[in-house]
């Protein structure tokens, strides 16, 4: 899509929230949607990044504002979407941004990591979702995108409960598009599901820069702009079309 295009299928009027947005492909995004006029609700539990990124987006011209949410938090996560619905009056983008992943066998004796994963991976990722519709039902319009992985499609060793999760999302994705269209909803769910991307992902995986380098592919990963650019071709389609999900790789990734 042109970039004039994807220029007008946003307005000066068009909110969006944008979870996980302190780092890697949630910040991209951010700075993406606020290029094109729109005004961005950057959410994550980093306040300090979150004032950085309003910063930036204000410098260039461009309406933005943060709260700092733990979306393991189911109260957090209502506050916030009820502050952006009682500031704005709408919701016209949610992109669930927020996730991690934890080196953890299943077989491991300590559940927490796995509780972790899934408590921000789908639990986070739900109750967002749920606070979302709440504001875009009445005006029978919005978009919701999921920032899924390739570990949707795939499993890979030592990482099957990361995997079980972004599955999750996956069918999830699937189901909240079967409900909206039951119910004849207009509001269109998608997802994007990138490979090897540069970001911090590996370092809060592995718990250090030094050991996220020594996991790092010898290729060349995609930059976290990639997913962003990727993503707004989604958020930027007709409102007749629906964009189901994006799987992308840098080119010599192998799985």
């Amino acid at each position: 899509m042109k970039d004039e295009e994807a220029m007008d299928a946003f307005s000066s009027e068009t909110v969006a929230i944008v979870t996980g947005a302190s780092a890697g492909i949630g910040r991209a995004l951010c700075l993406e949607l606020g290029s094109r006029g729109v005004k961005v609700i950057a959410l994550a539990r980093r306040m300090d990044r979150l004032s950085a990124l309003v910063r930036e987006l204000e410098e260039q011209g461009h309406c933005a504002s943060a709260i700092a949410v733990d979306v393991r938090d189911e109260g957090q996560i209502t506050r916030a979407f009820d502050a952006v619905a009682s500031r704005h009056g709408r919701l016209d983008i949610l992109v669930n941004a927020a996730g991690i992943g934890r080196v953890a066998p299943l077989v491991a004796p300590d559940s927490e990591a796995l509780a972790e994963m899934w408590a921000v991976n789908v639990h986070g990722l739900c109750v967002s979702t749920r606070e979302a519709l709440k504001i875009m039902r009445p005006s029978n319009r919005g978009h919701i995108l999921h920032v899924s992985s390739l570990s949707g499609y795939r499993v890979q060793t030592g990482s099957g409960f990361y995997a079980a999760t972004k599955h999750a999302v996956r069918a999830l994705t699937e189901g909240l598009r079967r409900e909206l269209r039951a119910e004849g909803s207009k509001v269109r769910v998608s997802a994007i599901s990138p490979g090897d991307t540069e970001s911090e992902f590996l370092k809060a995986m592995y718990g250090s820069s030094e050991a996220a380098r020594a996991h790092q592919p010898a290729y060349q990963p995609m930059r976290s702009q990639d997913v962003a650019e990727a993503a707004l071709h989604i958020l930027s389609a007709p409102e007749h079309v629906e964009i189901h999900d994006i799987l992308m790789r840098p080119v010599h990734q192998p799985d």
